[in-house]
């Protein structure tokens, strides 16, 4: 679905990914992990086109994608929450869904991704009319994971979805991305908790100073004490 070949990226003269290889496969959840700063975020970003400068080949249901700009790809169905979450400050989480449901390309009525959104988020249903930022931050999160579902992602890209978050709503929200791996979702996850990713995870790639320096299937990683300690301590 997904194939990433001799992806090169810069910030400036920061020369950032070293010629990356990777690829995502139709309805698994693939890993990247590695320390702060190998440039996991990067190549996120990259993928989106969000980034600075890009060489290499980028390919989507084999669509090139480093041509076409960030609403292009969103259209053919690339989802991406940031670490950030961009929940817009002074709208409800139904105003927030609906931010979702004018950047899809495939128009919805509400009332169907109302439905959708209280079957996979029910904590989401009971705060449809409540100040987003109001919100826990793991609740934050579910509504920015549930905005980029709105517009039927073909593959989302999740980034360091755990960050700040309690530790039930992280359970709860891996789960979560089991259950939607399970329903067709492909899904590509950054994430600074690696025993807790790669439970989940069909395969991982490991990322050290910009480069795929490792990958397995998770749980061959998530066995191999040596190489975690290696590259995946933060």
């Amino acid at each position: 679905m997904l194939k990433i070949e001799n992806l090169q990226a810069w910030y400036g003269p920061s020369h950032i990914l070293q010629g990356i290889e990777m690829q995502v496969n139709k309805g698994e959840i693939v890993c990247l992990i590695g320390r702060n700063g190998a440039g996991k975020t990067t190549t996120l970003r990259t993928v989106m086109g969000l980034a600075g400068r890009a060489s290499g080949r980028v390919l989507f249901e084999d669509n090139d994608l480093l041509p076409l700009p960030t609403h292009r790809r969103n259209g053919l169905g690339l989802g991406y929450v940031p670490e950030e979450r961009r929940i817009v400050q002074g709208l409800t989480v139904r105003d927030n869904l609906r931010l979702g449901l004018l950047a899809a390309t495939h128009k919805r009525r509400e009332s169907d991704v109302i439905s959708e959104i209280a079957e996979i988020f029910p904590r989401l249903a009971e705060r449809l009319d409540q100040d987003a930022i109001t919100m826990s931050g793991g609740e934050q999160q579910m509504l920015a994971i549930a905005r980029a579902m709105v517009s039927q992602p073909k593959l989302i890209m999740l980034d360091e979805p755990s960050e700040g978050i309690m530790p039930v709503l992280v359970d709860e929200m891996f789960a979560l991305f089991a259950k939607l791996r399970d329903q067709g979702t492909t899904i590509l996850l950054v994430e600074q908790n690696v025993e807790l990713a790669l439970g989940i995870a069909d395969r991982a790639y490991i990322m050290d100073q910009g480069l795929i320096v490792h990958s397995s299937s998770a749980s061959a990683l998530l066995a191999d004490e040596e190489i975690k300690e290696r590259y995946c301590s933060v």
